[in-house]
């Protein structure tokens, strides 16, 4: 069988959305609405992808390398949308065309439909569905014996009759053609409805006029076929895309325990006996090893987490958690931040733009910002690494084994060497020798009777 090439029909203005960005970028699970359908052909095997743009081409960078763009120049519907792509289009394959506002279509449900497609020697063949609530679809009219007989679109009134509407098996957009069909037959769309708009499924009707095969095929989930049109219709996809993605995770041995206060990107990667506990938000291209326990109540974007690491009511972007390493409760890891192997960061700690080494412990109360820390270092509560001056950032450095009390705070650029102590309370400006004590901070003097002599002060107001 050829590989087919896929064009995905995305120039439309959504207007329905109220909203300045496109329809089809509004975003599903980490991915804008059209990568959707073109991971989907990509996965069935698509010899080439076409994306059809409007004039403005609100998708130039949008996508991926692999696709092609065909701008569509006028809103003059489904069949001058396909028109458009005619060039980039092979007489000798295959042509599927998918909807970029449908993106949950499957790559089996694609591979079927060709297959189907394939099996009956059609010339063109319609993937078909019921729904309870057709309103805004296509319908499906069939005539003796089952065959298909044409498609009514439903825009506007007076495109189908009360009967066509009555109808509930609707078009659900997904076609395949012959290549050299579909090229013959497009010149000869007119524009002959309500709408003034060149209709694809008018394809279908000019090649049963010249004795063609089409064929309808029928596809039982009508998930797979979501279109999309409003913001309560993007909800129901983004449920429906948040459920498959968190099934396919269980199934690879990943273990959710609430799927239902979970959230996962579909670009996320997550290894074998990974335990995600409740109300975890897992972005962006952040990837988890085995063996690792997320959550709960953690929000990771474009965080690398190695093996069996633990990260507890954690909020993280951009950076990186090495093997065995502990972050949380209510720990903060800002963009830059790269925490070691088996180094620990706890509750109420913000890391920025920081290596943590391996073993390090920043257990509570703590900023480091823009420091490198030695392995086997331990920095006590309250410990802050004074960055700012106020103009230009500034980086600590921190040795292996460096013992910080609590309370201190290292004032950038400085360097504590290695085997350094530095004591409580003690605000660091100037290196620490290796091995040595710092200590910055006045001397304790006690006032003796101070009590006794302030309440004597203040008798006379009493009185």
């Amino acid at each position: 069988m050829n590989a087919p090439i896929v064009v995905i029909l995305a120039a439309g203005q959504g207007t329905r959305m109220r909203s300045r960005t496109p329809k089809v970028l509004h975003d599903i699970c980490g991915l804008p609405m059209v990568a959707w359908p073109v991971a989907a052909a990509r996965e069935a095997g698509a010899e080439r992808i076409i994306v059809v743009d409007s004039p403005a081409r609100p998708l130039d960078g949008r996508l991926a390398d692999d696709v092609e763009i065909a701008v569509q120049p006028e809103p003059n519907g489904t069949g001058g949308a396909v028109a458009a792509a005619a060039d980039l289009l092979d007489a000798d394959r295959p042509v599927v065309v998918l909807s970029g506002d449908v993106p949950l279509v499957s790559a089996d449900a694609i591979r079927e439909l060709v297959g189907a497609h394939a099996y009956q020697r059609a010339a063109a063949t319609v993937a078909t569905t019921l729904l309870d609530d057709p309103t805004g679809y296509g319908r499906v009219v069939r005539g003796e014996g089952g065959v298909l007989e044409r498609i009514v679109e439903t825009k506007v009134g007076g495109d189908a009759t009360t009967e066509e509407l009555a109808i509930r098996e609707i078009n659900t957009g997904i076609y395949v053609f012959d290549g050299g069909a579909l090229l013959g037959a497009l010149p000869r769309l007119r524009p002959d409805n309500e709408q003034g708009e060149l209709y694809l499924p008018d394809v279908l009707s000019l090649l049963r006029e010249e004795g063609a095969t089409v064929a309808a095929h029928a596809i039982d989930d009508p998930a797979i076929v979501l279109g999309i049109n409003d913001r309560v219709q993007l909800g129901e996809a983004r449920e429906l895309a948040r459920r498959r993605i968190i099934t396919a995770h269980q199934r690879a041995g990943v273990d959710v325990i609430d799927p239902a206060s979970t959230q996962i990107d579909a670009t996320v990667v997550l290894g074998q006996d990974t335990v995600v506990e409740p109300f975890t938000i897992l972005r962006g291209s952040t990837v988890a090893g085995e063996r690792c326990r997320l959550g709960p109540g953690a929000t990771l974007t474009n965080v690398t987490i190695g093996d069996e690491a633990t990260v507890l009511h954690t909020y993280g972007i951009d950076a990186e958690i090495r093997d065995g390493a502990s972050v949380g409760p209510f720990a903060y890891l800002r963009p830059g931040t790269l925490l070691r192997e088996r180094s620990k960061v706890g509750t109420f700690v913000e890391i920025k733009n920081s290596d943590i080494g391996q073993g390090t412990k920043v257990p509570h109360l703590s900023y480091v910002g823009d420091a490198d820390v030695g392995d086997g270092s331990n920095l006590g509560a309250g410990t802050i690494t004074a960055n700012y001056d106020g103009r230009k950032k500034h980086r600590t450095t921190i040795g292996t084994g460096v013992r910080g009390s609590v309370h201190v705070s290292y004032v950038a650029p400085v360097t504590v060497g290695d085997r350094a102590w530095t004591a409580a309370g003690s605000v660091i400006t100037d290196d620490v020798p290796d091995g040595a004590l710092g200590i910055a901070r006045e001397r304790q003097s006690n006032i003796d009777g101070y009590d006794e002599r302030r309440a004597a002060q203040a008798e006379p107001e009493r009185t």
